[in-house]
């Protein structure tokens, strides 16, 4: 069966009776039996409920009362709630955990006839670059196994990338959608913060978690967005913003777009990206956009900001594990010791490394110099970056500061792995939207994205200039 590359083609399909969603769920589940050994990136898989899902969604094709995403086959990162299937956000912590109930954004996508088909591996509870830090082991890059695929999203971006589902479902607090979709070519959509509820999403650190998506196309991240955007009676931050009809495409005008010269001449940046994305803004330019250079002297500043607030969020929320209500239970002789060994034993070094810091930046002593000095220079992060959108239709950079890197590569260095966020953390810094869309490959055929930012709910025409660079892309094949 060939590799669909978006929802209408196999929906094409379908109708001319060459192919049933049963037989497309088979196809999916028979590429994971084949290759999740060596990817590593399904932590479960749903055969029995994903094929009497198919069933029942064939018959709703044959009576005409198909929904929207009859025939999508969606993974789903090991951090989103799934009633009766297991959840341990890829921690150890959580072992033996069964979800009680469905994340909003997951039900609204099973009642368009979406099929669940499993969890997918991630970094541990979402923190991380590489997918190196899940208790389950990395999830290998399937354009060159010896490499990561991203983080923490990685095994979303692998079974999109391996062909063993059409789309996954990430959450992205610093780049977590974009970093893994970059890095296996494809397709990686943060909305805006509130757009998607984030009932059920596990939580990392609450002002920054976004619900985002990995396909292979712009047009089934518009599509999917469309489904899971919108109110929700159980989450109290979620937008009441009107969803637009995201899949359907507009005419597409002319724009203004913004670089920054602080991202483009960065030290850090790979010569091979460099050059790929100053072809895009050539082509940008060429099209009629108008594209400019701007000054942003914040830059500097949306890392360490980013990494205090998100380390205190963390230390918050993941409180709650201790041992007593669900997951993980260390024997021990008292309470005290209980708590101390269980989080101890159920947490790995990088989580454990963020809880401590945040704890830290949260203590009276320091509460002023790191936490309260961070939200300041988040909102003048937010009011810059607002006042240049207000300006410019949108800002062009790389989506990352390298290619994929070797498994194991940065493993002693931290802090040259959170260097890996360097562009993506200011989308979630500052809650707009952001897309990362393939548009080459380095001298290894490793891929390149660049990444493009928008105003709070500027979703439409954010997927409308990521369709114009893929057919640029296209043209130069």
């Amino acid at each position: 069966m060939k590799d669909f590359r978006s929802l209408s083609e196999i929906r094409s399909e379908i109708g001319a009776g060459k192919l049933t969603v049963f037989q497309l769920t088979e196809h999916y589940l028979q590429n994971i039996n084949e290759k999740n050994g060596r990817l590593n990136a399904f932590l479960s898989i749903y055969s029995d409920s994903a094929l009497k899902q198919a069933k029942a969604v064939d018959q709703k094709i044959a009576s005409g009362k198909a929904g929207k995403l009859a025939g999508m086959i969606i993974g789903i990162k090991d951090v989103f709630a799934y009633e009766n299937h297991r959840l341990q956000c890829a921690s150890n912590i959580l072992e033996g955990f069964s979800s009680q109930y469905t994340a909003t954004a997951i039900q609204k996508l099973i009642d368009e006839d979406a099929i669940i088909i499993g969890h997918q591996n991630c970094d541990e509870f979402a923190m991380g670059s590489s997918n190196e830090n899940s208790a389950f082991g990395v999830s290998r890059n399937p354009i060159d196994e010896s490499r990561v695929p991203g983080g923490s999203s990685g095994g979303s971006a692998v079974a999109v990338g391996a062909d063993m589902c059409q789309v996954s479902i990430g959450s992205d607090t610093g780049g977590s959608v974009r970093q893994p979709a970059a890095f296996c070519g494809l397709i990686g959509l943060k909305p805006t913060y509130s757009r998607i509820s984030r009932y059920g999403l596990a939580a990392y650190a609450s002002s920054f978690d976004t619900v985002g998506i990995i396909s292979k196309s712009v047009e089934d991240a518009a599509l999917v967005l469309e489904v899971m955007a919108g109110e929700d009676e159980f989450d109290s931050t979620v937008s009441s913003q009107p969803v637009p009809d995201f899949s359907k495409r507009n005419a597409g005008g002319k724009y203004k777009i913004a670089y920054f010269k602080e991202t483009i001449d960065h030290d850090g940046l790979d010569s091979q990206i460099k050059e790929c994305t100053l072809e895009v803004i050539d082509q940008l330019k060429s099209a009629g956009h108008e594209v400019e250079e701007v000054q942003f002297d914040l830059l500097e500043y949306i890392l360490p900001t980013y990494y205090v607030l998100t380390a205190a969020e963390a230390s918050s929320n993941l409180s709650r594990y201790d041992g007593v209500r669900f997951g993980k239970r260390a024997k021990s002789e008292n309470l005290e010791e209980m708590y101390k060994m269980t989080r101890s034993e159920g947490f790995g070094t990088e989580v454990k490394r963020r809880i401590m810091t945040g704890t830290f930046v949260l203590s009276a002593s320091y509460y002023d110099a790191y936490y309260s000095k961070a939200q300041k220079v988040r909102r003048l992060i937010r009011d810059e970056t607002n006042a240049i959108l207000d300006k410019y239709d949108f800002i062009i950079s790389p989506t990352t500061p390298t290619t994929a890197f070797k498994i194991g590569e940065m493993n002693e260095n931290p802090m040259q792995m959170y260097l890996e966020d360097l562009y993506t953390v200011q989308a979630n810094v500052v809650g707009i939207p952001a897309i990362s869309v393939p548009v080459g490959f380095d001298n290894q055929r490793l891929p390149i994205g660049v990444q493009l930012m928008s105003k709070s709910f500027n979703e439409s025409e954010l997927l409308e200039i990521s369709n114009q660079i893929i057919t640029f892309k296209d043209q130069n094949r």
